[in-house]
């Protein structure tokens, strides 16, 4: 059974593993242990005590921003990122945002497909946003308001 709980710091090994494997340009270890430690949104989905998968949120100014969200490669295309998703888009409804927004990677199809069936609309366009092997990528900015 899935288990979707609050992160600890205990879990940011699992949650590195993963990172490395997905992201050329991943986040270090103390980014996740700040965002654990300043009280930011953080939590992993758990199968038998192996994380895979993780989601991230801040809130300020009545805003839910989304930070990070990824799920294990061999466990992705199961649901389990729209099931993240719409949990840190009800955590940012109670903690009284009115809207939330992320960045998404130009070539990530899969995730502005899901964004996109959740409602998310694209708002803007950040140019040369991401760090990429081969220079920089850009990012859309989408916005989902709460109504």
């Amino acid at each position: 059974m899935i288990l979707l709980r609050a992160m600890q710091q205990k879990d940011v090994p699992g949650v590195m593993a993963i990172e490395e494997v997905v992201c050329d340009f991943p986040w270090t270890y103390s980014i996740f242990s700040d965002c654990i430690k300043v009280g930011y949104s953080c939590w992993v989905l758990e199968d038998e005590g192996d994380i895979i998968g993780y989601g991230l949120l801040s809130i300020a100014a009545n805003e839910g921003h989304i930070l990070n969200l990824c799920i294990k490669p061999e466990r992705q295309r199961q649901g389990l990122g729209r099931r993240m998703m719409e949990h840190l888009m009800e955590q940012a409804k109670q903690l009284k945002a009115k809207s939330v927004y992320l960045e998404v990677r130009v070539s990530n199809h899969g995730a502005f497909d899901l964004y996109q069936r959740l409602g998310f609309a694209v708002i803007g366009h950040r140019k040369d946003y991401y760090p990429h092997i081969n220079g920089r990528e850009d990012a859309l900015v989408l916005e989902l308001v709460f109504e």
